[in-house]
């Protein structure tokens, strides 16, 4: 037996249980879908080949494979129902020199992984077996197929429940649908396999009956770890399987040095990078390719989407999607910070502020109730609250350039393009439509106006009228 390895990913299934217009393994979890995980372990095994069997929503199903794992080998199963077939149509398709061990997953089991799948290699090459399966005890194994065992405890054969006595039902060792296999050993297996069973499929199962028959070595290993091999069939699966990844993922960053005071209300996806002193508060979201330095601090109630985030940051109540900020930031609470967003270290956004493409530069500061959209602004710059960067004309988005040492009024509206050069103050309500040169005042002046007696003339028996005439009243 030779050290080659390949994977073969079962991935034909029309998932009915799940009430979906989606393929069942393109559901995600942990911010991958089911199949992307079982790819991204059967990839941590180095094998030569990995090849996905598919047939329900074949174009959708091959499309996701294809953009996760752009290697894989596709393989369409025919009209033979069966884990049998696609694992025989799967052979098929490896190369006629491949004589080495092949390792058969479900694309609906997502958190199995790579030590326990190397574990199984291991021992399936040094005991020279011809099949290797994972097994676990259950003690209620309804609806899964049971590992028969003889007298003196080895594998006799795998029975679906379907197809079990009574005596057979009350075994607890189930099959756990993983499995390793010597090709040779298993083509010759799958070919002597027919249909004849109470559901009318040829049966992968089939295989360890058919290989004993001929002398070969079969072994189950029983994990203590069921979620190892749990399924995915309905939507109330999918959560269990994505709340206990989740509580995976977030120990693992627990015992990687990052403080997490509430797991149960904090969300991490698989791709989520973290560094060690991070603190994250309840009702956190991190998703996709979130990357978080050392000191920063996370929360409460903030979800973060493919953001990079600097050390010593302080980001709360907030949400963020493709944003980098720098060391030291400060953001929140109640910040919407959209795609494109740069902020610089030490800079602010700060409540009720939103942003979209927009550089701002280190140690300026947005501080609240303001609108920044298309715009790149300098350092040490400071915008009044209740600005509004007026990006767009109804057809196009223009930009805003606010330099260095700017000090912008409150409620400012900026109307792109516009330049601000650099050390320039705006006064308060200011309109800003012209470029404003370095060293500047920029202001709207418009003389106030009071028309005397108005409330009593148009506002007739309101309060705010009987108000008007009582001061009136006093002041004769």
């Amino acid at each position: 037996m030779t050290n080659q390895l390949a994977v073969v990913i079962l991935a034909a299934g029309q998932g009915t249980r799940m009430k979906s217009a989606t393929p069942k393994v393109l559901h995600p979890i942990g911010g991958r879908s089911l199949i992307a995980h079982v790819l991204d372990t059967a990839a941590g095994l180095d094998p030569q080949t990995v090849v996905a069997v598919v047939r329900h929503e074949r174009e959708r199903v091959a499309a996701a494979i294809l953009d996760h794992a752009p290697h894989t080998r596709i393989v369409d199963q025919d009209e033979v129902p069966g884990t049998g077939r696609a694992v025989e149509q799967a052979v098929e398709a490896l190369p006629a020199d491949f004589d080495g061990s092949i390792v058969v997953l479900s694309g609906d089991v997502p958190l199995i992984d790579v030590p326990t799948l190397q574990r199984l290699v291991d021992g399936h090459v040094s005991g020279g077996r011809s099949m290797t399966l994972l097994s676990a005890i259950y003690e209620n194994p309804t609806g899964l197929g049971r590992i028969l065992r003889g007298a003196d405890g080895l594998v006799t054969g795998i029975v679906e429940e379907k197809d079990a006595d009574e005596a057979q039902r009350r075994i607890t060792e189930i099959n756990g649908g993983i499995y390793v296999f010597a090709r040779r050993a298993l083509e010759r297996a799958l070919a002597g396999i027919d249909t004849n069973n109470a559901q009318g499929e040829k049966y992968l199962t089939d295989a360890a009956a058919a290989i004993l028959s001929e002398g070969g070595a079969v072994e189950a290993v029983a994990t203590d770890d069921p979620w190892l091999i749990a399924g995915v069939n309905d939507r109330a699966q999918l959560s269990d399987a994505g709340v206990e990844m989740n509580r995976r993922i977030v120990r693992a960053h627990q015992r990687a040095g990052v403080t997490i005071q509430d797991p149960a209300t904090t969300w991490i996806d698989a791709n989520v990078s973290i560094e060690p002193d991070v603190e994250i508060l309840p009702g956190t979201f991190l998703h996709g390719a979130t990357s978080i330095a050392t000191g920063a601090i996370i929360g409460p109630d903030t979800t973060l989407v493919d953001c990079e985030v600097g050390e010593g940051a302080r980001i709360r109540r907030s949400e963020a999607t493709l944003a980098v900020f720098g060391a030291d930031v400060e953001v929140g609470p109640y910040s919407f910070v959209r795609p494109g967003t740069e902020l610089g270290a030490k800079g602010k956004i700060g409540a009720f502020v939103e942003t979209k493409n927009a550089k701002i530069g280190e140690a300026s500061k947005v501080p609240h109730l303001s609108y920044v959209g298309d715009a790149t602004i300098g350092r040490e710059t400071n915008v009044g609250a209740g600005t509004i960067v007026a990006n767009y004309d109804g057809v196009n988005k223009h930009q805003t350039v606010v330099g260095d040492a700017v000090r912008i009024g409150s409620k400012n509206v900026l109307i792109a393009p516009v330049t601000i050069e650099d050390g320039v103050y705006t006064a308060a309500g200011a309109l800003i439509r012209k470029n404003v040169p370095s060293g500047s005042l920029a202001m709207t002046v418009a003389p106030q106006r009071n028309i005397e007696g108005w409330v009593a003339e148009h506002r007739p028996g309101t309060n705010t009228a009987a108000a008007a005439e009582k001061n009136g009243e006093q002041q004769a």
